[in-house]
């Protein structure tokens, strides 16, 4: 006869003995999740809505715990356990039965990754409406160093009958500092028409949080944004680019993208009603040196912190710091499960170089996961240069596909570069898109020649010129120039292409 038991679980890291954050899922004999005690069994999962603490993820729910819990158990009957804790450790999955008065469980969670791949910086570019303790639980659930928490304006429509607008951590804000270990909390900036930004690593908060809505005017543009963050030290990355939710395609975004004003360009982790990789490509083959920063966007239950994230290489600290900087200059790699990494004469992680020759360029391409994935690839200026596929490396502890690609591209007007894997499985650990990662480009320069893709020019141009129709018929401006400014950086940008 079963009874309930409260067993007692932990999850050590295997190389230290110590308790170690993980996600978790107890599952009974009829499927039903079973949550550590003080959880719910049942939990929202609507945008802004208790977010953090448990995750639903295949249609499973799952509870984020700092390696240790307890958690009421039936005895005599089969219970399905899932431990994960990010794509370098191996996940658990068993099938155990509880023997009788049994009250302990005990689990360990080892690494696969070698030494190259454990020197890489794991970070989330952006989430929202976590309080900054649940984010770091998350975070170090999901293997991540440091997560960046962005404020983000929310209309709360209250019991009382009134729609209140609120921000979420404003009050933690921290920028530079550790708002608290691994979590950064800096602003997420939005107009209603001309695009979103975040904006990390300011040594103060930059208002207002939003324009362009309907009782705000559109006199504050995502260039004042921008231009405020770089005087604050900080690093300014294009968000949701190319939704339909972010306004007109491209938006101001666009413009400030051309004219310097933005860093880097976000991959995030929630569905895209079009391909990011060729919106992204155009840009890069007219000449704009646009980084990649990968973040989960996680606002809900239904997002894993970390669901993408960035890979940068820790040459002797982590800090925050290091990690804008290495950002800023393009040394990232965005992946949802496999490790990546892009060599040129044997340095990783290369934004540019220039030239006075034009002999091909060796570049070495180097990829590894416990997810499978099927094409390891290097791309010259949009298109697939070389290719091979992985090979299955059987270790004592796991299988991991692994691919290495050394190729000689023949590049006589110079361009960008990039190595890419994907693949069509997706991954237990991050089920919203196929597995993938993708290096940040690294642009050649041969003798100071540069090449700009004629059709991608002509498809900005557009998008640029519906920026300016939009200033010129629906903005609305208290002060004309402000209006004369937008207008300007729209024709500074037309100028470039």
């Amino acid at each position: 006869m079963s009874q309930t038991l409260n067993v007692h679980v932990r999850v050590n890291d295997a190389e230290t003995g110590q308790p170690t954050p993980v996600r978790i899922r107890f599952g009974g004999p009829n499927g039903e999740y079973l949550p550590p005690l003080g959880r719910s069994a049942a939990f929202p999962v609507g945008r802004n809505e208790d977010v953090g603490g448990h995750v639903y993820l295949n249609q499973k729910r799952y509870a984020y715990i700092d390696g240790t819990c307890e958690v009421a158990l039936p005895s005599g009957l089969p219970l399905e356990i899932e431990i994960c804790k990010g794509p370098g450790y191996l996940p658990v999955q068993e099938t155990t039965v509880l023997g009788e008065g049994q009250l302990t469980l005990r689990y360990s969670m080892r690494r696969w990754t070698d030494e190259k791949w454990d020197r890489l910086t794991a970070a989330d570019s952006r989430c929202h409406f976590l309080t900054p303790h649940s984010a770091r639980l998350d975070a170090a659930a999901e293997g991540l160093h440091l997560v960046n928490l962005l404020a983000t304006v929310q209309d709360y429509p209250s019991p009382d009958g009134h729609m209140y607008r609120v921000t979420p951590n404003i009050t933690a804000f921290s920028g530079q500092s550790e708002a608290i270990e691994g979590v950064y909390v800096n602003t997420f900036n939005v107009h209603a028409a001309l695009g979103r930004l975040g904006l990390l690593h300011c040594h103060r908060a930059v208002y207002p949080l939003t324009a362009g809505h309907i009782d705000e005017t559109d006199d504050w543009s995502l260039a004042d944004w921008a231009d405020q963050c770089h005087r604050k030290k900080g690093l300014v990355v294009w968000c949701d680019a190319y939704r339909p939710e972010s306004g007109l395609p491209g938006g101001e975004a666009l413009v400030n993208a051309i004219l310097g004003k933005i860093d880097v360009i976000e991959i995030d982790a929630h569905d895209r009603p079009s391909s990011f990789l060729p919106l992204w490509y155009r840009l890069l083959n007219v000449g704009v040196q646009l980084p990649i920063v990968g973040g989960s966007g996680k606002d809900s239950n239904r997002v894993a912190i970390g669901g993408v994230r960035t890979l940068t290489l820790a040459e002797s600290s982590r800090t925050y710091r290091d990690w804008i900087n290495a950002v800023r200059h393009g040394q990232t790699v965005v992946t949802n499960a496999p490790f990546v990494q892009l060599s040129v004469a044997g340095r990783p992680f290369v934004s540019g170089i220039a030239r006075e020759t034009d002999a091909p360029l060796r570049v070495l391409a180097e990829a590894a996961s416990v997810v499978p994935f099927e094409r390891l690839e290097v791309i010259a200026n949009g298109t697939v240069a070389a290719s091979t596929k992985p090979t299955v490396r059987k270790l004592p502890i796991a299988d991991v596909w692994t691919a290495t690609l050394d190729a000689e591209l023949p590049l006589p007007d110079g361009g960008w570069v990039a190595a890419r894997c994907w693949g069509t499985t997706k991954s237990d650990l991050y089920p919203h898109i196929p597995v993938f990662a993708h290096t940040s480009p690294f642009f050649v320069l041969n003798a100071g020649r540069t090449t700009r893709a004629p059709e991608a020019v002509a498809a900005l141009r557009r998008e640029i010129e519906a920026v300016q129709h939009w200033i010129e018929t629906e903005g609305r401006f208290s002060n004309p120039r402000r209006k004369e400014q937008l207008l300007s950086n729209c024709a500074a940008a037309l100028g470039r292409l």
